[in-house]
């Protein structure tokens, strides 16, 4: 089925396109981007049970860009103020306008950026889904995730709580200028069962996920991986703490997706060019990483919770070459970071919602295949670690080092897993050293899409990462 477009957008088109033609005289560029989504999440566990009628990116409401004199500026609002659009025109001429009256006083430098170029496009898409968040009934949802709680916590009495999560959102956005008029809908899904598991006085938690651009019956996919939850955590209670030092390393998809995401991601978010904060502006056209290192980034490279048709100021959805064969041969870009650079948007112009400025973000950040096997790999290692389960991760892109929370270790010894466990790992490095380090690539590439990614210590939006899994060399601690 394909996910409608919101009959409520449909109806706000008019009075916008009217105010894009009141405002027309005062500025040479305006642009609307009007958005109407709609979702929920529901978590059931030992101890609690959450209904919500809000994600990470519901929202409902427009927001105006305007260009004059080479700045540009941005006023939100809401529809009640479309009642009366001569009104709102005036209302955003005026607070405009003393916008760019402060800044003449004070003598504030800002950007002299050109004019966006408004050329004619039209997109209409309605994007495929299994089902709908406004069709499904909350109650059976939240049974069903009731259901996994127990079946966890009764396969063995050290599972003290098992959290089961799905949030869902029928994403509606509408980009109008003079010229265009874009319009998409798709559903996202993100679920996940976390277990915490207790033996004496240690504590340890892991989790099981699943994401899509399908509807909440998705929890469907998590219903296998109840017992693979359970022996992991029970697993964890006896692992031991990693010997620091440098060691050879295999790390499973979604470890490898973290290390796409805090290696190339920030790190070459092309508004950080603009801003001289990335090191990464420093080696367009140069190696990276060994010649087994391909990436790509982008809403049109993988479908998952960040595939889209469009971005948030209207450029169609990309599908970036960020390193080719070890060389990285660009980052991604939003519109006006682009325009400063000389260069073109790649669709990564995110908000986290109609009141937030655009960033360039990340959408879809996945290593390219090779043609080992996971079996290979560890065959060829002789004392290491196979890497499974993301926690966190973090890096500087100005001086590009890496850290990586990973939530465990397999150990290695001449080319067979021994059984042992430690837990839980850090992964840090210098980039360039640990993609250059990276000697076996697999067939298989997934992707992640249960979290989210923040710019600096703010401005949320859904993000998913993945690859194959890699051999490499690291510093473990």
């Amino acid at each position: 089925m394909k996910a409608p477009f919101s009959v409520w957008l449909t109806q706000q088109s008019g009075p916008l396109k009217e105010l894009i033609a009141a405002l027309s005289s005062h500025y040479d560029y305006i642009s609307v981007l009007a958005t109407d989504s709609a979702g929920f999440r529901i978590m059931a566990s030992q101890t609690n049970k959450v209904l919500e009628r809000r994600t990470m990116t519901t929202e409902r409401g427009m927001v105006v860009r305007v260009h004059r004199d080479g700045l540009y500026s941005e006023y939100a609002f809401n529809a009640r103020d479309l009642a009366d659009v001569g009104a709102l025109a005036a209302t955003i001429r005026g607070v405009l306008d003393a916008q760019l009256g402060i800044l003449a006083e004070t003598g504030t430098k800002v950007y002299d950026t050109p004019r966006l170029e408004d050329t004619p496009l039209t997109i209409f898409s309605e994007m495929e889904t299994d089902s709908l968040p406004e069709e499904e009934d909350p109650e059976a949802l939240m049974r069903r995730l009731q259901s996994f709680s127990d079946e966890a916590v009764a396969m063995d009495p050290r599972i003290v709580e098992c959290q089961a999560q799905v949030s869902s959102t029928h994403v509606n956005k509408m980009f109008l200028t003079e010229h265009r008029d874009e319009r998409q809908s798709y559903v996202y899904s993100d679920a996940w069962l976390r277990a915490v598991g207790t033996a004496g006085d240690r504590t340890e938690m892991s989790y099981m996920d699943a994401s899509g651009r399908r509807g909440p019956q998705i929890i469907g996919d998590l219903a296998d991986k109840i017992r693979e939850l359970v022996d992991t955590t029970i697993a964890m209670l006896s692992a031991g703490r990693v010997v620091p030092g440098e060691y050879d390393i295999i790390t499973t998809p979604d470890v490898a997706g973290l290390i796409a995401h805090e290696a190339f991601g920030h790190g070459v978010e092309m508004d950080m060019f603009v801003k001289k904060r990335a090191l990464g502006a420093e080696y367009i056209g140069k190696r990276v990483g060994s010649d087994l290192v391909s990436m790509h980034e982008g809403a049109a490279c993988v479908v998952d919770v960040a595939s889209y048709a469009f971005d948030d100021e209207g450029t169609p959805a990309g599908d970036v070459t960020e390193i080719d064969h070890g060389i990285l041969k660009t980052g991604v870009c939003d519109a006006l970071s682009a325009l400063r650079l000389g260069t073109v948007p790649t669709g990564n112009g995110k908000r986290e919602n109609f009141e937030h400025k655009v960033y360039t973000r990340m959408t879809n950040t996945l290593f390219d295949s090779g043609e080992d096997t996971p079996e290979d790999m560890i065959a060829s290692v002789k004392k290491g670690y196979l890497l499974d389960g993301v926690y966190s991760g973090m890096e500087d892109p100005k001086h590009w080092g890496i850290q990586c929370i990973v939530a465990r270790g397999r150990e290695i010894i001449d080319g067979k897993l021994t059984g042992r466990m430690v837990a839980p790992v850090v992964m840090t490095g210098y980039v360039p050293d640990l993609l250059g380090s990276v000697s076996m690539v697999g067939r298989e590439k997934l992707s992640f899409g249960s979290g989210a990614c923040g710019k600096g210590h703010k401005e949320w939006v859904k993000v998913s990462d993945g690859g194959p899994y890699l051999k490499a060399r690291a510093r473990l601690g």
